[in-house]
């Protein structure tokens, strides 16, 4: 069951991702930001895999493995782009709620493509996240601090259904792969597609623009990342994606509290209400 205790870890480092991220992407190409945290990344994903010797495991890698750990790493490619231009353009503690529903949409893949059961206490967790996510993003009376861009919803979304279908394919993927090594090569994916969107736009002129603040905490939200992904995939690999994904998405709770500590961002009691709610489901569909 020491599943359990890489999924709370993921949870943890995911959580504090999102608050470097936010932090470092301000008056950064969200692209560029992305690009450079998938570097560090890198760098620890493959040291792990040369620390642990899962690299000597290379050889026994099939076809099979490979498509599905390329195609996991493309749809994080997709939801990472997405999620921290979300995250450029709207606030923390409404930005994370639409990203964290993704644990409804890997629920039901999860039932659709491996089988895996959905019982009485995963559809109330559903309901309870779903109202709960609406009750977090509605817009509130006589709050003057939203965007007026409200383009931040659709990355957002954008950003679950990709990080939903990363898990389905990376719990595929990593069946037959250790798992350090499965998560190194699913970077180098992200990598190449990160890199590749910032060329194509030509963000790399944007590079010189960077301050000292911003690259710190763009390098260290993307070690904060290397860390998330270390254990989440090493808890995909032992355990049900459909216990696994409402474990990490109680990173939710570490991105709100260190939000409000550190960019003084507020919930309102409607707010409040729908996190306890998303807190609940997710708890919920752990039974």
């Amino acid at each position: 069951m020491s599943w359990i205790l890489f999924a709370f870890g993921s949870a943890f480092f995911a959580g504090v991702t999102a608050i470097l991220a936010k932090i470092g992407i301000r008056g950064v190409n969200s692209n560029v930001a992305t690009a450079i945290r998938t570097i560090v990344i890198l760098i620890f994903s493959w040291a792990i895999v040369f620390l642990v010797g899962s690299w000597r495991t290379i050889p026994d890698l099939t076809l099979r493995t490979l498509t599905f750990l390329i195609l996991s790493g493309l749809a994080t490619g997709a939801s990472w782009l997405c999620y921290f231009r979300a995250l450029q353009l709207g606030d923390v503690n409404k930005v994370t709620p639409i990203d964290k529903s993704s644990t409804v949409l890997t629920i039901l893949f999860a039932f659709l493509f491996l089988g895996e059961p959905v019982g009485v206490f995963k559809v109330i967790g559903m309901i309870a996240i779903a109202v709960g996510t609406y009750l977090m993003i509605a817009r509130q009376p006589g709050v003057t601090s939203a965007p007026p861009n409200r383009r931040w919803i659709i990355y957002a979304i954008l950003s679950a259904v990709f990080a939903a279908l990363t898990s389905i394919l990376g719990k595929i993927g990593i069946q037959e792969v250790e798992s350090n090594l499965g998560t190194a090569i699913r970077t180098g994916v992200v990598l190449v597609m990160a890199w590749l969107v910032v060329f194509v736009t030509h963000g790399e002129r944007e590079l010189r623009r960077i301050d000292g603040k911003s690259w710190l905490f763009i390098l260290l939200s993307g070690l904060m990342t290397g860390l998330s992904w270390l254990c989440y995939y090493r808890a995909l690999q032992d355990g049900p994606a459909s216990v696994v994904a409402p474990i990490d998405k109680l990173s939710i709770l570490v991105t709100i509290l260190f939000s409000a500590v550190f960019l003084r961002e507020k919930l309102s009691k409607k707010a409040a209400i729908g996190l306890v709610l998303v807190t609940a489901g997710t708890l919920v569909m752990l039974f």
